[in-house]
């Protein structure tokens, strides 16, 4: 009742358009009251909570990066000089298509979907405004190639997550995932290239965006070494945070003894954003800053408290017991992801509680990889109120609406599901053991 009680507080909220963060806080007070009915006193409860929000420091500091960098990277005029450098090549008859490609590139490179979203996220979503591209289809786009790379990068935490629960290696993982995921990247590629074939343009935005952009900064290649120290740092594994943090501090350097800001700026421009005195360019530029990020941060501080209450109480135990009698399992694991995306709101959480309610339904180590990151994985962006998909969409000023062009993050799961139906068809005596035919989940 815990759940469906917040569940509801959930629709409730998005129906009226509520903040989600005022649903959040219900469903704390809902569980918060579910454990002391359990037997829990309050102060165990309140430690348990505390507990879940101290273990997200390190993503609550890595928003304070993230909202500093979106700032810095517009006030540089890094943003601006690699817009100006793409406009002649990245046309708009398949602007989507190249879109795409390009956050999954850099997201399998940098191995973050916050930290592709927060660099050429902004870049793609700035340019589809120059060139009148819909920004529910770029946000939907960036937010696929985004969690393209998150989910199959050596370097992605959440591969390492998944290899760590699931007692596996990320090198031999990446192989397996990257051919789970070829039909649906194909499906993708083609609908966003065909989308973009279909959108009549004017192009004549593309010299008026490069008058705008080129009357008010100092374009060249000194105001691309903050991206070009993202892209190296990341290759080598300097750690995101440091990398961020680093090119932050290359990002002010540039915006005193480049562009000429005055010092003074700095501050306001690190908390409240960029803000242009040109109205034109306020208009495709405007943003950034740490206080872009507190909304995305109340959401993990808030939905991070559930976790020892759910442990504590073992809430969601009933659902574990019903998946191991599954002999079909793989639907079943499917919408047990949807509902711990639902009430975990945030990926790493999700994840975890997959993990262990499933761990039991399915046998194989390689095909718990597969259950996770086809599932759970690509599924958390897509819940409205969950930091996964809210964050990028966030930074990059995508509308939410953009989650239902997220064609990746559907298709991925979907395919699976098919699949592994299919296999069931062609193989009598379809077992959840392998050996019978070899056939496994």
């Amino acid at each position: 009742m815990a759940v469906l009680a917040f569940i509801a507080a959930l629709i409730l909220s998005i129906s009226l358009g509520i903040s989600i963060i005022w649903a959040l806080a219900a469903g704390y007070m809902i569980f918060f009251i579910h454990a002391i009915l359990s037997g829990l006193d309050p102060k165990s409860v309140l430690r348990i909570s505390l507990e879940g929000v101290y273990e997200t420091r390190n993503i609550l500091s890595a928003f304070v990066l993230i909202g500093m960098l979106t700032a810095t990277w517009r006030a540089a005029g890094t943003i601006p000089s690699v817009i100006i450098y793409s406009l002649p090549v990245i046309r708009p008859e398949w602007f989507l298509g190249a879109v795409f490609l390009i956050n999954c590139l850099i997201s399998f490179l940098t191995g973050t979907s916050f930290g592709s979203a927060a660099t050429v996220g902004v870049i793609s979503m700035t340019m589809a405004h120059s060139i009148g591209v819909s920004p529910v289809l770029t946000g939907g786009a960036v937010l696929s190639g985004v969690f393209f790379g998150d989910r199959c990068s050596p370097v992605s935490t959440s591969a390492l997550l998944v290899a760590d629960l699931t007692g596996t290696e990320v090198r031999d993982n990446i192989p397996i995932m990257m051919r789970s995921s070829s039909i649906p990247f194909a499906l993708s590629l083609a609908a966003y290239s065909l989308i973009s074939m279909f959108l009549v343009q004017d192009s004549s935005l593309d010299s008026e965006l490069a008058t705008l952009f080129m009357s008010s900064f100092r374009i060249g290649f000194i105001p691309l070494i903050p991206a070009v120290l993202m892209l190296l740092l990341s290759f080598f594994r300097f750690g995101t945070k440091r990398t961020m943090a680093v090119s932050v501090l290359a990002a002010l350097l540039i915006c005193i003894f480049y562009e000429g800001m005055d010092a003074g700026r700095i501050p306001s421009l690190l908390l409240s954003g960029f803000k242009a005195e040109n109205p034109e360019l306020g208009k495709v530029l405007n943003g950034g800053g740490i206080a872009s990020m507190i909304d995305v941060a109340l959401i993990v501080a808030i939905s991070s408290s559930y976790a020892g209450i759910f442990r504590e109480t073992g809430l969601l135990e009933p659902l574990r017991k019903r998946l191991e009698s599954l002999s079909h399992p793989r639907p079943a694991i499917a919408a047990v992801a949807v509902l711990t995306s639902m009430i975990s709101c945030n990926q790493t959480l999700a994840t975890m509680l997959t993990h262990q309610l499933c761990s039991k339904a399915v046998k194989e180590r390689k095909d718990m990889v597969l259950a996770l990151e086809n599932t759970v994985i690509v599924i958390a962006p897509l819940i409205p109120w969950s930091i996964a998909g809210s964050v990028p969409l966030s930074v990059i000023g995508a509308p939410s609406a953009s989650l239902a062009a997220a064609f990746y993050l559907y298709l991925l799961p979907i395919c699976w599901i098919l699949n592994g139906k299919s296999r069931k068809t062609a193989a009598s005596g379809f077992s959840l053991t392998p050996g019978s035919r070899g056939e496994s989940l």
